[in-house]
């Protein structure tokens, strides 16, 4: 009964939307592509609120403070009060010479979920930055702006703010410069409760920036440039077409002034898209061959997916970016990157959590298909008979490590799938087995990351779990030469058990990829008994004799040894191996050796006495310092056991404004003094 109430709802929802788009049938020329980025509390959320409200989608503007955000709808995102999900609008805008559809995504700018971001970006033709004016260029604007930048995206800025006390338009503008360059230039200016097009005034006020303006746009063609010289004024279309070429080539970012909060200045800016942003069959798709993906509805349907989330209503929803030709519901289409056909149902355009059924979804639309069985984040689908694969999206590497643990039985039955789930809808989430140290590691890039993953799967699955800080994957080695013997003799009636071996043990040197030697001469143990000493070895070097971790860069060489002809066996010489091994490893000086990561920190120039100190402090070794784009990015070699909490020591040191990767290193001696903590807590857990 439920299904087919919810069928025939979802029915009543198609006539009333999929009438609407066939009745505009939006020409690709009239479809604006574009994502909200920038740092977290920049405004973004709010303006999409108000963007809405232009298009018609919602009958008020909805405000984060009080829960009512269109887009910030989640339970997560109205608890916390930031944006964690990336999120698509599509809508239709009464422009004044035009009607448009605009597709746009809401992106977080909490660096735990730059993952979001870096999808997003893969979905649009456009990077719309958001800068507040009372916070200026913040650390997430240089990386949105960056983003934008590696993802051949046009680019442009919004200033937000300007009704704030102590804010200065010309302040902002003039650090936004500083930051990115001259190429950013106003078109559009506060004034006293309200906004100015600079295009479209000729008051005073504006004239420096409209000048500028026209010189971008006559610098684009030869005609333009020699008209300009010679005196003679571009007209609005010859402005409006060279400013468009200048963005498109990345020789122009655009300056709006715009606020969500106080509907001021948003019809400017979707006047602005319409008129200087490119529509999709302006941008240029390449295959992972170097192949142009042409974009007109005509040509076979390719799509990417770009995002991929658990719906507690539908299910599975992967959202696709359609990149060239038109896709209709009850559709078979083929799955390049797993080699399978899918099945396509429905096709559905989210405007938050509104889910609207449509009839088809041509280049440039964002549209979510449910329940698709093997389609993954990063997957192209395309034709039947076609085969066509979209570069992948490259997704930050985590730099948090949370060891999970299921709370009750019940939560243990169910953890592994709620884990599945959550690292399917979030491809900067992984989950490891880490077989040495026996735990379930959930990686992300910071604790808020992980946090909101843990509260994910307690709302979705009913899996409640408790996070430790991991164990270190310490390893054992040697730094001198050991001598081992062990016989191992035994009588019980009948045959017995005999087996005696003699070996030493020594660091292994580098290039040396023999590591256990026969040196047995006349004898006296039997060939067909030394693989049963080396399998003996072999189990030995998985606990060695400081903490039991595993033992690497060792050398073995069984040199002596006695055998019984009737009592010996290869269980007899597995056991002796294995002994004399233990007592060889004792005597050879061993070491503990930890994991050695290598780490960039991304910071401002203000915090680089701190940092310096704290990676001091955390045994790090400084190999380094480079500038880029404006930051400064400390190069250090770390112990892996200091680092698992470093994503959110860092922000708190920082203020927010750092950031950092890292990477496997190598092995490296522990100092003595740790060694013996860790020995200590070993002896602690084995009692």
């Amino acid at each position: 009964m439920v299904i087919y109430l919810y069928m025939a709802i979802i029915h009543l929802e198609k006539l009333n939307y999929g009438e609407r788009k066939l009745m505009k049938d939006i020409a690709l020329k009239d479809v604006r592509t574009f994502a909200l980025m920038g740092h977290t509390g920049s405004g973004k959320t709010s303006l999409v609120d108000a963007i809405l409200f232009k298009l018609g989608l919602n009958d008020r503007i909805g405000t984060v403070d009080n829960g009512s955000s269109a887009a910030d709808y989640t339970d997560e995102e109205k608890d916390r009060k930031i944006s964690i999900f990336a999120k698509p609008f599509e809508g239709i805008y009464e422009g004044k010479n035009r009607s448009v559809e605009f597709t746009f995504v809401d992106t977080p700018g909490y660096f735990d979920f730059y993952g979001q971001v870096a999808s997003a970006a893969r979905a649009v033709a456009t990077g719309i930055i958001v800068i507040d004016a009372s916070s200026g260029v913040q650390v997430g604007t240089r990386r949105a702006m960056n983003c934008a930048v590696r993802k051949g995206l046009s680019k442009g800025i919004i200033i937000t703010g300007m009704d704030k006390e102590n804010v200065d338009f010309e302040k902002t503008v003039s650090e936004i410069k500083t930051v990115f360059g001259d190429l950013c230039v106003p078109v559009v200016v506060p004034t006293d409760g309200g906004v100015i097009d600079v295009l479209a005034s000729d008051s005073d006020e504006v004239s420096e920036y409209k000048t500028a303006l026209v010189e971008i746009a006559a610098e684009t063609d030869d005609t333009l440039i020699e008209k300009y010289f010679a005196g003679e004024p571009l007209t609005p279309e010859e402005i409006a077409a060279g400013l468009h070429e200048s963005i498109a080539e990345g020789h122009f970012v655009p300056i709006f002034v715009a606020s969500g909060k106080i509907d001021t200045g948003i019809d400017e800016f979707l006047e602005g898209v319409i008129r200087l942003f490119p529509c999709p069959s302006e941008v240029v798709h390449m295959d992972i061959d170097g192949n142009e993906i042409p974009p007109q509805k005509d040509q076979p349907f390719v799509g990417f997916v770009w995002r991929s989330v658990n719906d507690p209503f539908v299910g599975q929803l992967s959202f696709v970016r359609v990149l060239a030709g038109t896709l209709t519901p009850d559709t078979e289409v083929y799955n390049s990157v797993q080699g399978t056909k899918e099945k396509v149902g429905a096709l559905m355009v989210m405007n938050g959590k509104k889910q609207t059924p449509v009839f088809k979804a041509c280049a440039g639309d964002i549209i979510a298909i449910p329940k698709l069985k093997s389609t993954k984040v990063n997957d192209t689908l395309c034709a039947v008979g076609t085969d066509v694969k979209c570069p992948a999206i490259e997704f930050p590497k985590p730099v948090m490590f949370q060891a999970v643990w299921a709370k009750t039985q019940a939560d243990e039955d169910k953890i592994g799938v709620a884990l599945q789930r959550v690292v399917d809808d979030d491809p900067t989430l992984s989950v490891d087995h880490n077989r040495e140290t026996h735990e379930m590691i959930l990686k992300g890039l910071g604790d808020v990351h992980i946090d909101v993953a843990v509260n994910l799967m307690k709302r979705r699955s009913k899996v409640n779990v408790d996070l430790t800080t991991p164990k270190v994957p310490y390893r054992e080695a040697v730094r001198g030469l050991g001598q081992g013997h062990h016989k191992h003799k035994k009588q019980s009636g009948g045959h017995g058990q005999y087996g005696e071996v003699y070996l030493k043990v020594e660091p292994l040197l580098e290039g040396d990829d023999e590591w256990f030697v026969n040196s047995i001469v006349g004898g006296v143990i039997p060939g067909n008994y030394i693989p049963a000493v080396e399998k003996g070895v072999l189990e030995g070097k998985g606990s060695g004799s400081l903490a039991g971790f595993p033992v690497e860069d060792v050398k073995i060489t069984l040199y002596d040894g006695t055998y019984h002809p009737v009592d010996s066996s290869e269980v007899a010489f597995k056991i002796a191996g294995a002994k004399a091994f233990a007592q060889a490893m004792a005597e050879a000086k061993p070491v503990l050796r930890e994991p050695i990561m290598e780490v960039k920190v991304t910071i401002p120039d203000h915090y680089m006495g701190d940092i310096n100190g704290d990676l001091n402090h955390k045994r790090g070794r400084i190999l380094g310092v480079e500038v880029a784009d404006g930051m400064q990015i400390i190069i250090a070699d770390v112990p892996m056991s200091e680092l698992f909490r470093y994503a959110a020591e860092l922000r708190s040191i920082t203020s927010g404004q750092g950031s950092f990767e890292m990477k496997f290193s190598r092995y490296d001696i522990v100092p003595s003094n740790i060694t013996q903590k860790v020995i200590a807590e070993y002896k602690k857990d084995d009692e």
